[in-house]
């Protein structure tokens, strides 16, 4: 299947997904997960139209972001818009954050403190996602769901990060319907932080959702699915 073909395939689930949930299709974005595949493959997903690149590692990502937003701001038009996916560590901060618009996995102070810093020195602010461990698991990173509250408190100690949703991670289930009441939870959770919590005016997206469970993360309210395998594909090393 070619990469257009593939695209197309997407959006028509996508399309699909949001009829069977009462949403716009326009309301929900693909980031296009281009970790497990080559520079020339990422090249041409931008190409065909994904505007909106994945990477969870900046080692990784380096060459395709130097190749691809030229060493100029990653948001400048005619460029992709990065999206760091993965645990980022405090170290790697100076690294990313003016490369990557969007930060997707926000999961404690010191790192906010330390997005804050980098931001201030650019004279930015960065769009980030508070990630969640609503699932439970030991191996997921993020805040408990009770923590949530007063973590968006203290964060208005560091207006160099601007939350502007949560993201979780669910479970790899073999029948994506069992992954249902983790997405739900999220979005309640959304709801009822953005209901009681005077700092979460902004707090409105929902990155959640796989190539595995992507069209229920929709019908329970993703905003944003990170899409690898199933947009892309994936290159054997």
């Amino acid at each position: 299947m070619s990469m257009q073909e593939r695209i197309r395939s997407v959006e028509e689930r996508i399309a699909a997904a949001c009829d069977r949930s009462g949403r716009k299709a326009e309301d929900v974005h693909m980031i296009a997960v281009t970790k497990y595949v080559s520079l020339d493959t990422a090249r041409e997903a931008f190409n065909c139209g994904l505007s909106n690149l994945g990477e969870n590692r900046w080692q990784d990502a380096q060459e395709k972001w130097l190749a691809l937003s030229g060493g100029e701001q990653a948001s400048n038009d005619g460029k992709p818009v990065w999206h760091f996916i993965g645990s980022l560590q405090t170290n790697k901060v100076k690294d990313v954050i003016g490369k990557f618009t969007y930060i997707h996995s926000l999961d404690r102070l010191s790192l906010a403190e330390a997005i804050h810093k980098r931001a201030a020195q650019l004279g930015i602010n960065v769009p980030c996602f508070i990630q969640v461990n609503v699932s439970g698991e030991e191996s997921k990173h993020g805040l408990q769901p009770e923590e949530l509250s007063a973590f968006l408190d203290k964060l208005a100690d560091f207006p160099g990060v601007r939350p502007i949703g949560l993201m979780t991670m669910a479970p790899y289930e073999s029948k994506p319907e069992d992954t249902r009441p983790v997405f739900r939870a999220l979005r309640q959770l959304r709801d009822e932080i953005r209901a009681t919590s005077a700092h979460a005016e902004d707090l409105i997206h929902l990155s959640m959702g796989m190539s595995n469970d992507f069209e229920v993360a929709i019908e329970e309210g993703a905003t944003w699915v990170r899409l690898g395998t199933t947009l892309v594909g994936k290159e054997e090393e």
